[in-house]
């Protein structure tokens, strides 16, 4: 038995997450890449150049739009696979592919801009370079989402054990503005690697040395930074000696504060991303979680580049 959803339901932002006004520019904006990915596939498979007209041969039957509809539609509430060919009344071979496709793509668009429409932000080097010239202070912190454990056997079992949660994950390092928009998000690390150490690998202490006029807000994980970073990487202030006076402690707690209220934008928009269902607990190959990460940050800037 074939079930065929109406394709204006599929599209509606309760299912998507994205606003019909958002999904018509992902889809103007997509629709060459896609379509140059594809001709991709087509030519190593082929093993030759073109010998039809564009557009000649076998049609799709799931059209591109249809292919971003279905992908969203994962991402946001992770329907399984066979779900969703159910309901385009199609095989779902067909939704795996087209999820693998347009997952890529969404993934390498990067994070917007606000204020510049066209301007994506794609590496970390991007965002300290915004940040100098638009005099943005940054927030930075990392975030873990449950993964499964690796199979026994396999090496590298304990990387993914965090200290912390106790429980396979895999980090991300976010970096947010002060309204609590992304602007940037890494290649994902085992969760047992310390937060300032997923930084460092990012490049983030060549960040420093080149744009010496940009701040980034930091927790107290990040201490390390601070250390090798002055004036620069700002946490919160140490805890002072047990033998200072009242007055010391008082301060300390108000600067403590102080910070906290500046730096809880980037805990806003870590928030964003976990409500995509994908992000509360990854379920599928590890190996594809950067990529599907990257994809619902991009979508997550949108929104909020353009509130």
């Amino acid at each position: 038995m074939v079930i065929m959803v109406n394709r204006d339901i599929l599209a509606h932002q309760l299912f998507t997450g994205v606003s019909r006004q958002h999904l018509a520019c992902l889809v103007e904006e997509l629709a060459g890449p896609w379509q140059a990915v594809v001709e991709g596939h087509r030519h190593r498979a082929r093993g030759g150049v073109r010998k039809r007209e564009a557009g000649a041969g076998a049609r799709y039957r799931l059209v591109f739009v249809d292919r971003l509809v279905v992908t969203l539609i994962h991402l946001r509430h992770d329907l399984p696979h066979s779900v969703l060919a159910l309901l385009c009344g199609v095989d779902r071979s067909t939704v795996t592919r087209a999820i693998g496709e347009i997952r890529g793509l969404l993934a390498e668009r990067g994070c917007a801009v606000p204020g510049r429409p066209g301007l994506r932000l794609r590496t970390l080097a991007d965002v300290f370079a915004c940040a100098q010239v638009e005099g943005i202070e940054l927030r930075l912190d990392a975030t873990e989402v449950q993964v499964r454990r690796p199979a026994a056997g396999r090496g590298g079992r304990r990387a993914f054990v965090s200290g912390k949660k106790k429980q396979n994950t895999m980090k991300a390092t976010i970096i947010a503005d002060h309204q609590g928009r992304t602007l940037w998000t890494d290649a994902l690390r085992p969760g047992r690697m310390h937060d300032a150490t997923a930084a460092r690998n990012e490049g983030i202490a060549v960040c420093f040395q080149h744009f010496p006029e940009v701040e980034v807000l930091l927790d107290d994980g990040y201490l390390g930074l601070r250390r090798d970073h002055p004036g620069q990487a700002a946490t919160p202030p140490r805890k002072p000696n047990k033998i200072a006076l009242p007055h010391v402690h008082a301060a300390r707690e108000e600067a403590r504060h102080r910070h906290s209220s500046k730096r809880i934008t980037v805990e806003h928009a870590l928030a964003d991303h976990k409500r995509w269902k994908q992000l509360t607990r990854w379920t599928h190959r590890r190996e594809v979680l950067p990529v599907t990460y990257r994809a619902i940050a991009g979508l997550v800037s949108d929104r909020t580049a353009n509130a």
